[in-house]
């Protein structure tokens, strides 16, 4: 059964910095496109960054773009990372880890398996 758990969300100050994880099991990690979806209040989805299965390379929004880095552990620890620096208000929101053992587009409907998020709150 596949399985994403994430960890490290809380509360922050403008300016400040986070690291999300994502724990992964039940599947061949290295073989699957991960990525963060978050949901501001009252909004909907919105895809943040991916790595491909393979390759590795990586892909931003362009709202996280230069102040977000995702990095996956394919190792032993099968986890994913998302550190976040520069925090505003506006990255406040729930932050999923998601999964797709395809290429998928930078489109929250595209993903298949999801955690169960976790909060981020950036205080102004």
């Amino acid at each position: 059964e596949v399985q994403l758990v994430e960890s490290g969300g809380g509360l922050v100050q403008a300016g400040g910095s986070l690291r999300l994880s994502c724990a992964a099991s039940g599947f061949t990690f290295e073989n699957y496109t991960i990525g963060w979806v978050r949901q501001a209040p009252g909004k909907g989805l919105e895809w943040v960054s991916s790595t491909k299965a393979g390759s590795g390379i990586t892909s931003y929004a362009d709202s996280v773009e230069g102040r977000f880095t995702i990095s996956r552990d394919n190792t032993h620890y099968n986890t994913m990372y998302l550190q976040m620096n520069s925090l505003t208000p506006e990255d406040t929101g729930v932050y999923y880890c998601a999964a797709n053992r395809y290429d998928v587009k930078p489109d929250p409907s595209q993903y298949t398996h999801w955690g169960p998020g976790t909060q981020v709150t950036v205080a102004s």
